[in-house]
């Protein structure tokens, strides 16, 4: 039977649709109740089924299969991912777009092009319908209002939100402030201090035994002028009774600062002292004063450091102060003027056993010494000078070596002259002054080496006037600076050594309570010098191991029993007989003038081993400054918040 054109037309376009549905484009419109697969087209009628990707033109009641697109008819149902165009009631499957059709709900991500009343999911694309609503962050291209999502908000169900990765930094303790390392690295970057400027009280008191002083608060100012003077007064007193410059100038700080005035400038020389004060808006004070005796008050040196201690732990008023200053200048000294002689006497005897003297040698330089002090203290009422004075006792002490000789008493004329003239030669005058170069006071040292050469040639030019006397009278030339050494054991020397420090001490007017403790310091200083001799460290080297130990007992001892270290550390080291080698070197380079060099070279040693010994005394001293720190930690603290 031939089909009629109809016929023959409805197979044309069935052929042309279904070469249309295998590229998956629907060509048709839309009508209510169909569903569209994810992506497909179906524009025909209800009934049509359509081959797998074919395109079924019209027909109710045929089935497409999966993927196909149904263009038409009521009722037909497409698969997952088709696409259909119209039919009132169907149901679109997720994903799939419904570009129609009133009451047909759209999935999550699908596009609902058209139709009142659908719902587009979140991040949809929703282009045309009046009503419809957009998800956040979703475009909303055609139809009614939209609505853009907000940053921050929660994102709707069956969405996966972008959640940022948190850094999590690796469990570690919290970095704590190194404040030694950043203190060591202020005082590399900060530069030094400039010369010029006011001294820094806390750090030039750091070390000594005032160190961090109690500041009396009140009206410093208007009384800084008796403040000064009372400073002075009391500088004046510890240089008359035989103090180092270091232990004058921290005295003169640490009161200033406990009774208010800081940024003071202090100016230490031989024989005088300067303080200024300038205060910011101020009137500058300058004040000055020039010490022009002395006289050996060890005794009296303790109070004063006992008075210093006072008014810088702040129990001290500066009104009390003075009165104290004033009683302590006023009090009669320890020992009587008979039994000062008689000490220094007893010293002589003691240390010429101590370098090998015979019992004979002793008695004649004890003899010796009392009728030379006695000559002394005559001229010194007469007021000649010291010069002289040290010139005739020695003419005095070579008269009687010589006398000696002359009748043959069995005794070397070197040892009567060194037993007679011990108590003459500047042994501490020396040891101060190389201190003071070495604490930082160059004028001050430059003094003392002035006046303890003085005193030296005051001393060969008595010898040599004597030697020159006796050989006018028709006597022999004697040698009086040949060496000693001592032959005697040590059980035997111990106990000189003992004595002879016990008298140094009451010549020097120490305290009562210092003379034992003294000796002990002395008698173990002796001990380090003879082993150091016995292992072979020299002339040179067992001094200065001596005068270390020394130092280091003396700061501890004398601190403990509230005085300065010097009052114990200078009784302790005349047995190094430091002042009788330079006393040698000089009399053969003077009177001997063939052996100029080898006196040239004898002064050049005995300085050595004086430099060796105080050098030592100021080691041991600040070797011994931990031990004598009681708050130690509590200073510190005190010093940075400063």
């Amino acid at each position: 039977m031939s089909s009629s054109p109809s016929d023959r037309e409805r197979q044309e376009r069935e052929r042309l649709n279904t070469g249309s549905a295998g590229d998956g484009v629907a060509p048709a419109g839309s009508h209510d109740g169909t569903m569209a697969a994810r992506g497909a087209a179906k524009p025909a009628r209800n009934g049509a089924n359509a081959a797998l990707g074919a395109v079924k033109p019209g027909g109710g009641g045929a089935k497409a299969p999966l993927g196909a697109v149904k263009p038409g008819g009521g009722g037909a149902k497409a698969p997952l991912g088709a696409v259909k165009p119209g039919g009132g009631g169907a149901k679109a499957p997720l994903g799939a777009v419904k570009p129609g059709g009133g009451g047909a709900k759209a999935p999550l991500g699908a596009v609902k092009p058209g139709g009142g009343g659908a719902k587009a999911p979140l991040g949809a694309v929703k282009p045309g319908g009046g009503g419809a609503k957009a998800a956040l962050g979703a475009v909303k291209a055609a139809g009614g209002p939209t609505k853009a999502a907000r940053d921050g908000a929660a994102p709707a169900a069956g969405m996966i939100p972008r959640v940022p990765i948190p850094v999590v930094s690796p469990l570690l303790p919290p970095s704590r402030p190194n404040r030694a390392a950043r203190n060591v690295l202020r005082r590399l970057v900060q530069g030094e201090t400039p010369p010029t400027a006011p001294m820094n009280i806390v750090e030039r008191l750091a070390g000594s035994p005032y160190a961090n002083p109690m500041i009396q608060v009140g009206k410093a100012d208007e009384s800084a002028r008796k403040t000064i003077d009372f400073a002075l007064r009391l500088a004046e007193t510890m240089f008359r009774y035989g103090a180092g410059a270091l232990e004058v100038e921290t005295s003169i700080i640490a009161v200033t600062a406990a009774f208010g005035l800081r940024n003071i400038e202090v100016d230490i020389t031989n024989q005088s002292v300067i303080i200024n004060y300038a205060h910011r808006d101020g009137v500058p004070i300058t004040l000055l004063r020039v010490v022009r005796s002395w006289t050996n008050n060890y005794a009296g040196l303790v109070q004063v450091h006992e008075l210093v201690t006072d008014i810088v732990t702040g129990g001290v008023a500066r009104a009390e102060a003075y009165r104290r200053l004033d009683t302590i200048i006023k009090r009669p000294k320890p020992f009587p003027r008979w039994m000062v002689s008689l000490a220094e006497a007893v010293f002589a005897a003691a240390v010429v056993g101590v370098i090998g003297g015979s019992p004979f040698g002793m008695g004649v330089a004890l003899l010796t010494i009392l009728l030379a002090g006695q000559v002394a203290r005559v001229l010194g009422k007469w007021r000649v000078p010291d010069f002289f004075v040290t010139a005739f006792t020695s003419f005095i002490v070579t008269m009687v070596a010589v006398v000696c000789f002359m009748v043959h008493v069995p005794l070397s004329p070197s040892m009567v002259v060194a037993g007679g003239i011990l108590l003459l030669l500047p042994s501490g005058r020396l040891v101060s002054a190389v201190q003071d170069a070495i604490n930082g006071f160059p004028v001050t040292a430059s003094g003392r080496f002035l006046s303890a050469f003085l005193t030296f040639g005051a001393i060969v030019a008595g010898i040599a006037v004597a030697l020159v006397a006796a050989a006018m009278l028709g006597g022999d030339r004697i040698t009086v600076a040949e060496p000693i050494v001592g032959a005697l054991p040590l059980y035997v020397i111990l106990p000189l050594v003992a004595l002879a420090t016990v008298a140094i001490c009451i010549a020097e007017q120490t305290s009562v309570r210092l003379l034992v403790p003294t000796m002990a310091v002395a008698l173990v200083g002796y001990m380090a010098y003879y082993f150091g001799m016995q292992l072979g460290l020299g002339g040179r080297f067992a001094p200065a191991l001596a005068a270390v130990v020394i130092g280091i007992l003396a700061r501890v001892i004398a601190l403990r029993l509230g005085a300065p270290q010097l009052v114990v550390a200078v009784p302790s080291i005349i047995f190094l007989l430091v002042g009788l080698s330079i006393f040698r070197a000089m009399f053969v380079m003077t009177l001997t003038p063939g052996d100029s060099v080898t006196g040239a070279v004898g002064i050049f040693n005995a300085l050595v081993v004086i430099l060796a010994v105080a050098a030592g005394v100021v080691l041991g001293d600040n070797m011994a400054r931990p031990l004598t720190r009681t708050n130690g930690h509590k200073d510190r603290r005190r010093n940075r918040r400063r």
